[in-house]
């Protein structure tokens, strides 16, 4: 049984790939402006992604949290951090977002689990 990390990166990454293929400019120009968001500029990818990370929890995106979490991961965010960033995100948008933080928590574990 796949795990439900292994699950989001293969169903992203050939929904991506066919959604590119479709060779769309403005989805294309999309996609291109979001990844160069997360670049180191102004602010670090490590601010970026926990950003980020933030806007998808009070947005309630359960894939975006999932892709954060994981970005934060590989930006070296510790996991006392990522607690933090769970604070701002629940204080920003209230008990709404206990049941994506319950989620997230499992998929950061999966992920702890992973590399250890």
């Amino acid at each position: 049984m796949a795990s439900r990390v292994q699950e989001f990166n293969e169903f992203r990454s050939k929904m991506n790939e066919r959604i590119l293929g479709a060779d769309n400019r403005a989805i294309k120009r999309f996609f291109g402006v979001d990844t160069l968001t997360y670049e180191s500029g102004a602010l670090d990818a490590k601010t970026k992604e926990m950003l980020g990370l933030v806007a998808s929890m009070v947005l309630r995106c359960d894939d975006c949290i999932s892709y954060h979490i994981q970005e934060c991961k590989k930006e070296g965010v510790t996991d006392v951090e990522m607690f933090e960033i769970f604070s701002v995100a629940l204080t920003v948008g209230g008990s709404i977002v206990i049941p994506h933080l319950r989620r997230g928590v499992a998929f950061l574990d999966e992920l702890n689990q992973q590399s250890s």
